[in-house]
């Protein structure tokens, strides 16, 4: 189920992992130290691995060569996934607000159809957890880092209505009755 990589850009790579597990290269950044003999390269990359299903995680890692790097990363993010309830396995179920550092993030929801709308570094948040409809706007830095990091405390916010009916002791079906019940009510006084 792999897709073929894109060429050019900032990342773009896709492997398929094992355990149905897709890891996706956000960025690779190129780092000098200066010694008495010359510069020293280093390298940090910035991966994103997810099921396509509702897992997601990420992580960083850095090393002298690129593949080290990247197998770093990967490993930390395998460790770091986090689930998160999806609407009818293609959307987030409400619209959500995150932020770290100066990264801002707004995640909302969507109608079926209108696919991914985010920019680079959220975009492979959202593919490698499996969202088809979502629209993102990334607020106040452009730094891949700061933005992944906020998408996911968006992302951590994001709760079922399951959840939110457990956490008031209450059933869903109760919650979304009561919506229905107002709707026809205010319906029926206009």
């Amino acid at each position: 189920m792999a897709r073929e990589p894109r060429e050019g850009g900032r990342g773009g790579r896709e492997r398929e992992q094992g355990d149905d597990l897709v890891d996706k290269l956000v960025t690779i950044n190129r780092v000098a130290k200066v010694v008495k003999g010359g510069r020293r390269f280093a390298f940090a990359a910035l991966v994103v691995v997810g099921d396509q299903k509702g897992r997601v995680g990420y992580g960083a890692g850095k090393a002298r060569e690129v593949p080290e790097a990247i197998r770093k990363a990967t490993e930390r993010a395998k460790r770091t996934m986090i689930r998160v309830p999806m609407k009818e396995g293609r959307t987030l179920h409400h619209d959500t607000f995150g932020h770290y550092g100066a990264g801002k993030v707004v995640v909302r929801a969507a109608e079926a159809g209108t696919g991914i709308i985010a920019g680079g570094p959220m975009r492979a948040v959202f593919e490698s957890l499996g969202v088809n409809d979502v629209v993102a706007k990334s607020l106040g830095t452009r730094n891949p880092h700061n933005m992944i990091k906020a998408t996911f405390a968006a992302l951590e916010k994001a709760s079922s209505p399951r959840n939110v009916a457990s956490r008031r002791g209450k059933k869903a079906a109760e919650l979304f009755g009561k919506r229905e019940q107002a709707q026809t009510e205010e319906a029926a006084n206009v």
